[in-house]
């Protein structure tokens, strides 16, 4: 090799590394945007099943997957773990495992919050050695012609950075899996009714959507860099380009059916559209025209409220993170445009270009439906497939892992102050006493104590001490704080509360997909006073909070038994 080829060769592999590292962190948004969109319950599970995916998936691709994709493409059984001959070597393997983990972990989001961690990992494992590489065999494999473009002759399936491959593949692979273990509890009711249940985060769904997109370039112009010959610069600013526009029609495309079916822009939809934009894309940036990378992303953003709707509502498949409409359908839809959109002198016939497209699209998308149909079938039969509903209804995080997400508010034993339980027979009480003394329910004080410390009140408390607590809109909090330190009351505790009263009830959408929210956010205000005159206070939160419109909240004025000022020991109207 001369100094140029090895300078050359050089500079690839770290071209290649470097857009498979961009790919592998792809994982981070995946796990983001899965998390985003599953119950609060759920979330430890799903990023387990993120981190399980890329550890057994990539051991088990590099031990046998690659072995058998060529295997299946006659060249013999040889894994990658026997094999690093050619000047790429294990480099080579690295990048296609970080397509093959792509495609494993899509399933994961539409399997969510009922499948058994045990289940899953094992389709992992059985995707990453046989369905994948069985689908690369048929594609990139055989001198990266497959044996499809083998057997049709007249035109090569074209999926140039797996549209269908991966996206497409991941797509039906979760679609099927989610059909076979059934939609998870409550979410249709008995008369056929479709309840909503959304998920945790919309913050962690939109940032792990954009982290998806930066990764996204590695898929695409990486490609491009990685595995065309002669591949110059004019060819990698057209694939930025397509990839840019779609990804940004797609957004707009999902934007703009949601805007006309329900006059909101929808955040989900809207963050969806910019993945759905780009799997369309992902198989044919090499090609198409700029106005042709913005018709695939408006196309492929617009079928996506289209096609969950259908799939929730007409067939009643769970899909949690819609990853059909947003990778199946949109990535299919992309490659059966290729004939139409491609750059002049590409596609010598369009008929049998779209003949070979959907061959393709057919065969791959058969393969993966039949072989995940027969693993999660098998699953079933043997009582694998599903938790308990027990165990569903508590959650996966502890069900599954024994780990609560948000352990601040956990169970009996979990604290938040700083101080557990000083041994393992120790409780945590949440009633304020002690084990030596006897919960009351009364609301009163033990006599035999009281006769001690004080004289048991029959009065309700000190004539003296009003607390005034009032429920007020959050807007309103302002203006009834400048009024309370008019009226010489500034003292006051503040909490975020909802309730729900004469107020009209409002709706909620998540993903498209109406609910009723008939709580509404609040702020409660409490206020004790002993020398301001409590109606005076009551009446200054009135006029300060009041719009004249239902939901304004309400007033209440208590008697106080007692009041204690922690600094001092002061008592009574003293401590206030």
């Amino acid at each position: 090799m001369t100094t140029v080829e090895a300078v050359a060769a050089s500079v690839n592999q770290t071209w290649i590394l470097t857009v498979s590292f961009l790919i592998f962190f792809m994982h981070a948004g995946f796990a983001m945007l899965e998390a985003g969109q599953v119950r609060s319950k759920n979330v430890a599970n799903q990023l387990t099943k993120n981190m399980l995916t890329w550890a057994i998936g990539v051991s088990v691709f590099f031990l046998i997957g690659t072995g058998f994709s060529s295997l299946m493409s006659g060249g013999g059984f040889a894994p990658a773990a026997g094999n690093a001959s050619g000047s790429l070597g294990y480099v080579g393997w690295f990048y296609g495992a970080v397509f093959a983990m792509t495609a494993a972990t899509i399933v994961s989001g539409a399997v969510a919050g009922r499948a058994k961690l045990r289940a899953y990992v094992t389709y992992t494992f059985l995707l990453a050695a046989v369905i994948y590489p069985m689908v690369l065999a048929m594609t990139w494999g055989a001198g990266e012609a497959g044996t499809i473009t083998e057997v049709l002759g007249f035109a090569p399936f074209a999926d140039f950075a797996g549209g269908v491959i991966v996206h497409g593949m991941g797509g039906v692979a979760g679609l099927t899996a989610a059909a076979i273990l059934g939609p998870r509890m409550d979410r249709y009711g008995e008369n056929g009714s479709i309840n909503v249940i959304p998920g945790h985060s919309m913050t962690f769904a939109v940032l792990g959507t954009l982290l998806l997109c930066f990764g996204w370039y590695g898929f695409n112009v990486g490609t491009g860099a990685a595995t065309a010959q002669g591949t110059g610069p004019g060819s990698l600013s057209l694939i930025t380009l397509t990839t840019t526009m779609a990804m940004a029609f797609g957004a707009i495309g999902a934007a703009g059916v949601a805007y006309i079916r329900s006059g909101k822009v929808d955040t989900l939809y809207t963050a969806n559209g910019m993945l759905a934009g780009l799997a369309g894309i992902t198989a044919i940036p090499n090609t198409t025209t700029w106005w042709g990378a913005i018709l695939v992303g408006i196309l492929a953003g617009a079928q996506l409220p289209l096609v969950f709707e259908f799939v929730s509502e007409k067939l009643k498949i769970d899909d949690v993170c819609a990853v059909f409409p947003v990778h199946g359908s949109a990535g299919i839809l992309g490659a059966l445009l290729m004939p139409f959109v491609a750059v002049p002198g590409v596609v010598d016939d369009v008929v049998g270009q779209f003949i070979a497209q959907v061959v393709g699209v057919v065969i791959i998308c058969g393969w993966t439906l039949t072989a995940t149909a027969i693993i999660w079938y098998a699953f079933k039969a043997m009582g694998e497939a599903r938790v308990t509903p027990d165990h569903e209804q508590d959650g996966l995080d502890i069900a599954e892992h024994g780990v609560e997400t948000y352990p601040e508010f956990g169970g009996d034993r979990v604290a938040t102050d700083g101080f557990g339980p000083t041994d393992d027979d120790d409780e945590i009480r949440t009633d304020g006493g002690s084990e030596r003394e006897e919960i009351r329910t009364d609301g009163g004080v033990d006599r035999e104590r009281s006769a001690a410390d004080h004289e048991l009140r029959t009065d309700g408390g000190d004539p003296d001490l009003k607390m005034v607590f009032s429920v007020i809109r959050p807007e309103k909090l302002g203006d009834v704080k400048k009024a309370l330190a008019e009226v010489g009351a500034p003292s006051l505790t503040v909490t975020n509360v909802s309730g729900r009263g004469s107020q009209p009830a409002k709706k909620g959408s998540w993903r498209g997909e109406e609910y009723t929210v008939d709580l509404h956010q609040k702020v409660k205000i409490e206020c004790v006073v002993a020398d301001v005159d409590a109606d005076e206070v009551a009446t200054a939160i009135k006029e300060a909070a009041n719009t004249g419109e239902p939901g304004d909240g309400k007033i209440f004025i208590l008697d106080v038994e007692d009041a204690i000022q922690v600094r001092t020991g002061k008592e009574g109207t003293d401590a206030v």
